[in-house]
Order: structure tokens, then sequence, then C-alpha cells
């Protein structure tokens, strides 16, 4: 049995998936939902590679380095974002960091 295209799109759904339903079901801890978005891009990632390899295009994977780059760019920014919050705070609650809004 070989692995095609439907696999590769078939595991980027499924992550796809589980990035969406942790955003939605957990909206009280922030970790958990720059991870979901991270899932997210990763399964995008995959789709990008998947696709690239099957139309013998090396531009997917490009775009998929690039998707890379604003991942670690993302993650960094927000884990920064994060620990300043949480020192001056003490909570890095959805609901505490909602009041600085304003």
């Amino acid at each position: 049995m070989t692995i095609g295209l439907g696999h590769y799109l078939a595991v980027g759904a499924i992550l796809f998936t589980l990035g969406i339903l942790g955003i939605f079901l957990n909206r009280k801890n922030i970790i958990v939902i720059l991870m979901s978005i991270e899932l997210i891009l990763l399964s995008v990632n995959i789709n990008l590679v998947a696709f690239s390899t099957f139309l013998g295009d090396i531009v997917g994977q490009v775009f998929a380095l690039l998707v890379l780059t604003v991942a670690a760019a993302e993650a960094a920014i927000g884990l920064a974002v994060l620990v300043t919050y949480f020192r001056n705070r003490g909570s890095i609650a959805v609901e505490d960091v909602n009041l600085m809004k304003g």
C-alpha cells in the first residue's frame, strides 16, 4: 500500500479540525489557544508540501518555509507577551487579558 495525496490531506484535515476545536472549546487558557494556532499552521504546511510534491512544483515547499517562519515569529512574540503579562498581572486567563482593552 502506497501513501498517496489523500492520506496527507486527511492528516492535514484532522490537524486543522483539532486546531479549530482547541480554539473554540478552550477559551480559558491562552497557551492552549496558541498551540491550536500552531496546529492549524502545521496542517497548512502539510497540505502545501503534499500538493507541491503531487504537482512536481517547488512553490508549495517555499510557501511552507514562509509559513514556518511566520509560525516561529508568532510563537516567540506570543510567548514573550504572555511572560510579560504574567509578570505584571500574575495570571494569564483570557478573562483577565480582556481587561487590557481600552
